[in-house]
């Protein structure tokens, strides 16, 4: 169970509020929230380390402001991805303290102060790395995902293979991170070059950006799943919060082992 959910009902019992068979009943009920248009898993965080994310496309306005309501009642943040400008400006009138990327479509609400809040783990170190400027929709939804779980970001854009070059100037950036996320395009050659310098997980992402031959994408997916650099690991195409939930799972559980042992580790 939530652990917001049962210290509440810790303190009740305590207060006298409430009788031992209600509290048994009540803590041993399934961490799901029927909000009528979804079954909210409210254990998520408990289990998998973050909340559950809500993916935009399909849901009504009304039936998103439920979920988020749920979510923030139990004390979590709230990612919502793929988001558009119309339903963003509808969260936005409910939800004011909300942030929404208009680039990377992402939907934001902080629960402030909670325990369950990603950010008040340790963060660990996030880059994202795009190829291309055209990259840029996708690699922002990995750097708000990579922000939600409570990672320190940096992201460098535009230093794909044409121009190798620029990529040599952010090395200690890249060399000082727990986890590498690239998105890229056309061929997909910039994670085998990434994978080259840095001893950290390197995520692959494959955009749909580039000509006929291509084909959205799935020349750039199998260039990365045949690369040559043994660190490197894909996602599917245009899956930008994949990509960043990766990295911060990655980040997080290297900053911990970091925390513990004092020693500058890496993943």
């Amino acid at each position: 169970m939530d652990h917001v959910i049962l210290e509440r009902l810790a303190r009740q019992l305590v207060a006298g509020a409430l009788s031992i068979d209600e509290f048994v009943r009540q803590a041993a009920a399934p961490a799901t929230a029927d909000v009528g248009d979804a079954q909210v898993d409210l254990d998520r965080c408990n289990r998998c380390g973050y909340p559950e994310v809500v993916y935009a496309p399909g849901k009504t306005v009304p039936a998103m402001e439920k979920i988020f309501a749920a979510l923030l009642e139990r004390g979590h943040s709230v990612l919502a991805t793929r988001v558009s400008p119309e339903q963003a400006a509808e969260l936005l009138a409910k939800f004011p303290q909300g942030r929404y990327n208009t680039v990377g479509r992402t939907f934001v609400i902080s629960a402030q102060g909670a325990a369950e809040q990603p950010a008040a783990r340790p963060a660990g170190r996030v880059v994202v790395v795009t190829a291309g400027t055209t990259d840029l929709p996708v690699a922002e939804e990995a750097r708000e995902t990579a922000l939600w779980t409570g990672a320190d970001v940096t992201l460098i854009q535009d230093v794909g293979v044409a121009g190798p070059h620029r990529l040599r100037a952010h090395l200690p950036v890249l060399e000082n991170a727990d986890a590498v996320v690239v998105v890229a395009g056309m061929e997909g050659a910039l994670p085998s070059v990434v994978g080259g310098y840095v001893a950290c997980p390197v995520i692959a992402v494959p955009t749909s950006v580039g000509y006929g031959a291509s084909f959205g994408g799935v020349a750039a997916l199998l260039g990365m799943l045949n690369s040559c650099a043994s660190n490197v690991t894909v996602v599917n195409i245009d899956a930008g919060f994949k990509g960043g939930y990766i990295a911060g799972l990655i980040a997080r559980n290297v900053a911990a082992a970091r925390a513990a042992t004092g020693k500058n580790l890496k993943a």
